[in-house]
C-alpha cells in the first residue's frame, strides 16, 4: 500500500466537525476532542470585491453571526464567498424565473424546464452543503446547546477536554 493509498484510507466515513462546534454544541457524542487541531485566528475576513451586490449583502449579513459564534477565521474566507456568490445566483434565478415560465417550449416543439429553473436548484444543493460545511444549516443549529448563566464550562470537563476548552475559547 502506497503513502496515497495510506492518506486516502484515513479519509474515509463521515466528515468530522471542528472542534469548536463540538465544545457550542456540548460535545453530544462524548469523544475526546482533537487536541492538536490547528486554531486560526477568530476574526472577520475582507469580503472578496468580486461577489455580486446580493452576495455582498448576504457576505454582510453572515460574517457578523460567524464571527460572533467564534467560527469565522480568515481561513474560512472562500468557503463563505463560495456560499455568497452561489446565494447570489440563486437569487438572480429566482427573480428570471418570476418573468418566465418554469416550462419552456423548443422550436422543435419540445416541452423543456427553463434553464432558470435548473439553475435555481442547482444553487439550493450547493447552498444546502456549504451552510451545513459552516455549522448553518437549521440541523445544526437545533443541534447548538446556548450556555446558561453560571460557572465556566471547562470546570465541568476532563483535564483533556478543559485544555482543549481553554485553547478554542480564550
Amino acid at each position: 500500500m502506497g503513502q496515497t493509498d495510506e492518506v486516502l484510507a484515513l479519509m474515509r466515513g463521515r466528515k468530522p466537525r471542528p472542534t469548536v462546534l463540538k465544545l457550542v454544541m456540548g460535545n453530544p457524542d462524548k469523544r475526546s476532542l482533537n487536541s492538536n487541531e490547528p486554531k486560526p485566528a477568530n476574526m472577520i475576513p475582507t469580503c472578496p470585491a468580486h461577489l455580486s451586490p446580493t452576495a455582498k449583502s448576504e457576505w454582510k449579513r453572515l460574517v457578523r453571526h460567524l464571527h460572533e459564534m467564534g467560527l469565522m477565521s480568515q481561513l474560512d474566507r472562500s468557503v463563505l464567498a463560495v456560499y455568497c456568490q452561489t446565494y447570489g445566483r440563486w437569487v438572480e434565478a429566482e427573480r428570471k424565473l418570476k418573468e418566465t415560465p418554469p416550462l419552456l417550449k423548443t422550436p422543435a416543439g419540445y416541452v423543456q424546464v427553463s434553464p432558470w429553473l435548473t439553475i435555481s436548484h442547482k444553487c439550493v444543493e450547493l447552498m444546502h452543503k456549504y451552510l451545513t460545511e459552516l455549522g448553518l444549516s437549521p440541523a445544526s443549529r437545533s443541534r447548538v446547546a446556548v450556555p446558561k448563566p453560571g460557572p465556566p464550562p471547562w470546570e465541568f470537563c476532563s483535564a483533556e477536554e478543559d485544555e482543549i476548552t481553554r485553547r478554542y475559547m480564550s
